[in-house]
Formats: structure tokens, C-alpha cells, sequence
């Protein structure tokens, strides 16, 4: 048993993984009384297990007790008819937890290794918690024996002031006997009247005292409970919540709920058990009145311990899944609250229903500042209650909101230069329950993350923009939803990137490279030295209302556009670090020039949003003997859901080398999309490919391949060549700027798809067309 004794100083992920171990088939308690003497022998030790439970069961006494027995009970019955007809399956089952749990344990003593690591950083504020539930623990049950000491004293107290009240009741029926046997009775009865008042004086300071000193030691314990709930609901609560928040732009998941229930649920019982002390003196009090301080002083441990329980209650009323924040009208979301003390506290008994209301930010503000906004909504959500329900297997207690949808939107003024994406709203949950037999009645609400609501997918974009700005830089415990109208560039690089990474699905994030190139572009900057924009800012204007210097689009257009293209389209090729991206025309041209003719780069277009274009190094047919760098019209969306990016750089014959020197096959040919070489159903599929008619080189030998032209590299030549295929081509194919006009290279590449189209009767003779 010692590796479960060690088992059970697991903190943390070590802990979660160990829980995990146990299933409703073989419950973790059933563990603190199994054998491993015998787990080798099935049978008998399936039987051992079953009727130690079962004595460990007949055992339990008292309250908690009792509780225990009908669990153990159960379990018992479970693992008999789940284990009776294969008892090496338990045999199996043990032997597994007990591998899993030795190897957790040597992780968490190896401080190297990811979980001890791990442990090292999150273990001590877990040790220090679970070290206050102990302090509690103990003072609780030193509480409760005193509690009981003062009982049984107070039960014996009032018996000899009954014995008191009948030696009054005799020397006052002495006053009826003659004289004679008054005299020879009543110093007896005075004697025994002194003794027992003397005794009542000096027990009522002792009882007096026992009142005072266990007033005293609850106030302590709801000192702890106080600090202790303060962590938890403060600190651990609220920093699970940022990181729902941030991961809502992308950040690692916010983690489980099971370590904060255990919390919370722990509290709970002991804040129930104090609160039920302090209503048991409190009727002690009431039973014999004695006159002091104490009446005052469990008025307050009332007062001061339904506080505590009030705001656990209404502080763990929590939305597990939040409502997406970009909300698209007439369009099916969901969303789950949960209590995490529900279960604890009873709840479940009389389930509780949950209603949704949408609200706008100033409804939102006068919510948390307790004004009267009763019935007030800024729109109609259909599906908007929920019953909530409590799962036995988890011990959870939660409402699913399966079907919402916002049937309409009521929006306010905006401000100035506001747009309908930068109006917040958000999702307001309340309930009400009672716990305790109605004993306490709470009226609970919480709050969604900010929605964004948008009638039309066109919108979706600006929304985003809004959401990721405030979940991104929104400060705990702010007004509704005030956020900085500027950051520091390093805070908003941290952002994006974050993003980035979620939205492409990739690990590869923003490279320091990178980030210098967005400065550049946010900033209108040529500095390449990171340091120079450590300390610059960039407010909400610069980030999405202005739009950028020459361009019609604003800077988080711009990016929002690369991210929609590389998640799309060209994820492989982002992860295999295939395309550069951030690179501006000038840095390209000043990369490649250096390379031989045929290395070409993939970089983000800087005039259009969501799109990529391919720059390559190559003679200038115009003057032999000089080279130049060529930038083709960028690619969109639009044109890899017609033919991908490796088929085009495959197609394109004088693209050799990927920056800085890779071999263009070695890195994009796994992508290639195969050829079809035979007809099927007496028809050739045609299939387009992409051309520059500069650049392009003839099939020498068309019988060879008649539906592609040559794949072989193009020799680097200083006079362009015309082939019968194509008419002569001018320099009306280059714009301004020197880029080749895609809508043009697509009609050469229609014009190839119109001759695959016509029937190749001398290639397939006798197959009718």
C-alpha cells in the first residue's frame, strides 16, 4: 500500500490522470480497502474485496457514516455482478491502476520529467490549499466536540436546576408541618439549596465560558473559510475564467472544472457544517438564556457565515461553454452553465431552471451596479430555458442549452465612429434555488463573455476583430466591457500570434521576422530593428477603423485576410515552412537576387487582402545578361478552389529552386495532384493548368503527352520565344509595378482547357465522342 499512500500526495495533472483511472466499474474508494496480497488469485480475491466492503460497511456510524455504509454497500453489489463471471477482468483492471499509479508517482518525484515539473510549479498553492482543508477539517471537528461537551453540560446544568427548583418547592411545603419537624428538616434542605445554587453559579461562568471560547473558535474557522474561499473563487475561479477567455482567441484550453468542484464542494461542507453549529448554539442559547455577550456574538457568526455561503453559491454559478462571440442571427448556438456546488448543497433535488436573455453593455453595467432591470432585454432568443441536471457519474449539476437562437437584436446609439461590430452585448443565465429545506433561497445570475452580433457572414470579419481586442486586453473585475483604446505592440503581437496559431492550426507561429514585418505595415515603418517598437503603442483606430496608407482595408483586415487564406488553403505548406509570407516586395527582390535564376519565394500580397504571390529571379528578356525579380498577380481564395498552390508552382516550369536553395519537387510534390492518363467511359478529363506565357516552354514532341506541355525545367533564356500555341505576347501582360495580370494568364490557361475539350478522335479511334 505504500505506493498509494504516495499516490495520494499527487497534486495537480499527476492527480486529474489518477482519477481518471477509476470508472464507475471500479470506484476509487473501493481501492483504500483491497488486498494485493491476493490479486493474482481472482476468485478469491473478487470475494475478499466484496465482503471487506461489506464489513467495512457494517462498521460505519453517525451521520457520515451512515452515508458510507450505503456507498460501500453499493459498491460492493457493483463489483459482484460486474466482476462474479469474469473475475481475471478485475484482476486486469487492478493490476493496470496499480502500473498507471506507480509510474505517476515516479514522474512526480522525478522533478525533470514534464509532470514533476509540473508539480514543482503548481503543487505548493495545491499543497497550501489542501493544507487550509485540513486546518478546517480539524478545527470543524474540534467545534463539533465542543459543541456536544457544551451540550451534555447544559442537559446536566438544567437537570440540577430542576433539583434546585424541587429543594425551593419542599422549603416553602415546610411552612404546612408543625414546628417541631420544620426545624428538624429545614436546615438539611437549606444546606443542600446553598450546595446546588453555589454549583449552578459556578457552572453557569463555566457554561458562560464554553459559549464564549466556541463563538471564538467559529470565528476563527470562518476566518480560514473567508481566505480560503478567497483563493479559490479569486484567484483559481478567475484565472480559469481568463483562460476561457483567451482561449476563445485561440489560447490552450482552459482546463477542467474537477480540481475547482472538489474545492468548492469542500467548502460548501464545511460552511454548512459551521453554519449548522452556530444555528445548534444558537438554540442552545435560546434553551437556557444566560446574560452576556453571546446573543450578539452568534448573531454575527450567523450573519457573517450565510455571507459566505451566499457568495460561494453565486460565485460558482459559472458558464462552462460559452455562447460563440461573433452571434449571427437566426442561426442554432449553444451554451452550458454548471453549479459547482450543486450536487453538494442538494440542489438536484428540486431541479432549477436557467433562463438566457440577451443585454446590451449598458443594461450589463446597471446589472453589476444591483439597479432595477428587470425584464430588460436587447433582443429575443427562442430555446432561451433550461432545466438543470444532475449527472450521477460526474457529480455535476448543469444546464445544456442545445438549440438558442437569436430571433432578433435591438441595438442602442452608437457612439462617434462606432460601428454595429463594435457594439457588445452579452448572454445574461439566472436561476434561483433553495438549499438547506428552504432554509436559504439565492437568486444567481452570470454573465457571457462579450457577444458581437452580426446579421451577415460579410460582418463576421470587423466582429472578430472586436472580440479578439477584448478578450485579448479586458482586465479582471473591469465595467462592463471597457477595454484600453491602446496596447503596447508587444501585447498586441502576443495576441495575434496567439490567434494565428489557432486559427491555422499550426505550432508554427509569428517569427520575430514576422512581427518586424506587421510593425512595419501597422506602424508605416522601414526599421528592421525589433527593439524600436518594444515601446510603441497601437490603438483600436490604428488597428481596425483606419484603414492603412494607400489601401482600402485596415491593418486587421489585412491579417485577418492572410490567416483565412493559410487555413484554407495552405496549411501544409505554412507548416513545412514553404512560405515566407511576411516579406515585403523590396525584401523579396533583395533575397532572390542573390540566388540563381529560378529560385522563387511565397510571400503575403501587400495590395490585396487574402491573397499570395510567388516572386522568382530570372533573366530580363529585354536586356541580355540582366536579371531581375518577378512578382506574378496574386492568388486568392478564389483561385485554389480552381487549381491548388503545388499544381500551379508545379505547372509553372521556370520556378526550380524554393528559397533559399530546396529543390521545388522535394518540397511540394507530395501535394501534387496525380495525372490521369487514361479515358474513362471513352472521354479525356481535361484538367486546367496555369501558364505564363513568358516563361513558357513548348512540348517538343506532342504525341509523347498530348494534354501537357513539358515539365522539364526551362532553360534560362534572354529573347522570349512565341509557340504556334499562343499569340505573340506584349508587355500589356505586366502591371504597373511589373506583376503579370492573373485574369490574363487565366485565359491562356482557359484557352489550353477549351483544346483539352475537343475530341481526340486520332488518339482514341473507334471510341465515339
Amino acid at each position: 500500500m505504500a505506493v498509494w499512500i504516495q499516490a495520494q500526495q499527487l497534486q495537480g495533472e499527476a492527480l486529474h490522470q489518477m482519477q481518471s483511472l477509476y470508472g464507475q466499474h471500479f470506484p476509487i474508494e473501493v481501492l483504500q480497502h483491497k488486498n494485493p496480497q491476493e490479486e493474482f488469485k481472482a476468485k478469491r480475491l473478487l470475494d475478499s474485496l466484496i465482503q471487506e466492503l461489506q464489513n467495512k460497511a457494517e462498521h460505519q456510524v453517525g451521520e457520515d457514516g451512515f452515508l458510507l455504509k450505503i456507498k460501500l454497500g453499493h459498491y460492493a453489489g457493483q463489483l459482484k455482478s460486474t466482476y462474479d463471471r469474469c473475475p481475471l477482468e478485475l484482476v486486469r483492471c487492478i493490476k493496470h491502476i496499480l502500473y498507471t499509479e506507480q509510474r505517476l508517482v515516479r514522474e512526480a518525484t522525478n522533478s525533470s520529467s514534464p509532470v514533476g515539473g509540473m508539480l514543482d510549479s503548481m503543487s505548493q498553492k495545491y499543497q497550501q490549499i489542501n493544507q487550509a482543508f485540513e486546518e478546517l477539517r480539524l478545527l470543524t471537528q474540534d467545534t463539533e466536540n465542543d459543541l456536544r461537551k457544551l451540550q451534555h453540560n447544559q442537559e446536566y446544568f438544567i437537570i440540577q436546576y430542576q433539583e434546585s427548583l424541587r429543594i425551593q418547592a419542599q422549603l416553602t411545603s415546610l411552612a404546612t408541618l408543625p414546628p417541631a419537624d420544620r426545624q428538624l428538616r429545614e436546615p438539611t434542605l437549606l444546606s443542600k439549596r446553598a450546595t446546588v445554587e453555589t454549583w449552578l453559579t459556578r457552572e453557569a461562568n463555566t457554561l458562560q465560558k464554553y459559549r464564549l471560547d466556541l463563538a471564538e473558535k467559529h470565528q476563527k474557522s470562518l476566518q480560514l473559510m473567508r481566505k480560503q474561499q478567497t483563493i479559490i473563487l479569486d484567484d483559481e475561479l478567475i484565472q480559469w475564467k481568463r483562460r476561457q477567455q483567451l482561449a476563445g482567441n485561440g489560447g490552450p484550453p482552459e482546463g477542467g472544472l474537477d480540481i475547482l468542484q472538489s474545492w468548492c464542494e469542500k467548502l460548501a461542507e464545511t460552511i454548512w457544517q459551521n453554519r449548522q453549529q452556530i444555528r445548534r448554539a444558537e438554540h442552545l442559547r435560546q434553551q437556557l438564556p444566560i446574560p452576556g455577550p453571546i446573543e450578539e456574538l452568534l448573531n454575527d457568526l450567523n450573519s457573517t457565515v450565510t455571507d459566505i455561503i451566499s457568495a460561494l453559491v453565486t460565485s460558482t454559478f459559472i458558464i462552462e461553454k460559452q455562447p460563440p462571440q461573433v452571434l449571427k442571427t437566426q442561426t442554432k448556438f449553444a451554451a452550458t452553465v454548471r453549479l459547482l456546488v450543486g450536487g453538494k448543497l442538494n440542489v438536484h433535488m428540486n431541479p432549477p431552471q436557467v433562463k438566457a436573455t440577451i443585454i446590451s453593455e449598458q443594461q450589463a453595467k446597471a446589472l453589476l451596479k444591483n439597479e432595477n432591470t428587470r425584464n430588460d432585454s436587447s433582443g429575443e432568443i427562442l430555446n432561451n430555458n433550461c432545466v438543470m441536471e444532475y449527472h450521477q457519474t460526474t457529480g455535476t449539476l448543469s444546464a445544456h442549452f442545445r438549440n438558442m437562437s437569436l430571433k432578433r437584436i435591438k441595438r442602442s446609439d452608437r457612439r462617434g465612429a462606432e460601428s454595429v461590430t463594435e457594439e457588445k452585448f452579452t448572454i445574461l443565465f439566472e436561476s434561483q434555488f433553495s438549499v438547506g429545506g428552504n432554509e436559504l433561497v439565492f437568486q444567481v445570475k452570470t454573465l457571457s463573455l462579450p457577444v458581437v452580433v452580426i446579421v451577415h457572414g460579410s460582418q463576421d470579419n470587423n466582429a472578430t476583430a472586436t472580440v479578439l481586442w477584448d478578450n485579448a486586453f479586458a482586465e479582471p473585475g473591469r465595467v462592463p466591457f471597457l477595454v484600453p483604446d491602446k496596447v503596447l505592440w508587444p501585447q498586441l503581437c502576443e495576441a495575434l500570434n496567439m490567434k494565428y496559431k489557432a486559427e491555422v492550426q499550426s505550432n508554427r507561429g509569428l517569427s520575430e521576422e514576422n512581427l518586424v514585418f506587421l510593425a512595419q505595415k501597422a506602424f508605416s515603418s522601414s526599421s528592421i530593428n525589433p527593439d524600436d517598437y518594444r515601446n510603441m503603442t497601437m490603438t483600436w483606430s490604428q488597428f481596425n477603423r483606419e484603414s492603412l496608407p494607400g489601401r482600402n482595408f485596415t491593418f486587421w483586415q489585412w491579417f485577418d485576410g492572410v490567416m483565412e487564406l493559410t487555413k484554407k488553403h495552405l496549411k501544409p505548406h505554412w507548416n513545412d515552412g514553404a512560405i515566407l509570407g511576411f516579406v515585403n516586395k523590396q525584401q523579396a527582390q533583395d533575397m532572390l537576387m542573390s540566388k540563381p535564376n529560378g529560385t522563387f519565394l511565397l510571400r503575403f500580397s501587400d495590395s490585396e487582402i487574402g491573397g499570395i504571390t510567388i516572386a522568382w529571379v530570372a533573366e530580363n528578356p529585354n536586356k541580355a545578361g540582366e536579371r531581375m525579380v518577378w512578382n506574378l498577380m496574386p492568388y486568392t481564395t478564389k483561385d485554389f478552389s480552381i487549381r491548388s498552390l503545388a499544381d500551379r508552382i508545379s505547372d509553372l516550369n521556370h520556378l526550380l529552386f524554393l528559397y533559399p536553395d530546396r529543390p521545388k519537387d522535394e518540397v511540394f510534390s507530395k501535394y501534387y495532384t496525380p495525372l490521369l492518363s487514361k479515358p474513362v467511359d471513352g472521354y479525356v478529363k481535361p484538367q486546367i493548368k496555369q501558364v505564363v506565357p513568358e516563361f513558357t516552354t513548348a512540348n517538343p514532341d506532342p504525341t509523347t503527352n498530348p494534354t501537357y506541355m513539358d515539365h522539364g525545367a526551362s532553360p534560362a533564356v534572354s529573347h522570349p520565344q512565341n509557340y504556334g500555341m499562343y499569340p505573340p505576347m506584349s508587355d500589356s501582360m505586366l502591371d504597373a509595378d511589373g506583376d503579370f495580370d492573373l485574369d490574363d494568364t487565366m485565359d491562356v490557361a482557359r484557352h489550353v482547357e477549351e483544346l483539352l475539350r475537343r475530341p481526340m478522335e486520332s488518339q482514341w479511334s473507334g471510341q465515339q465522342s
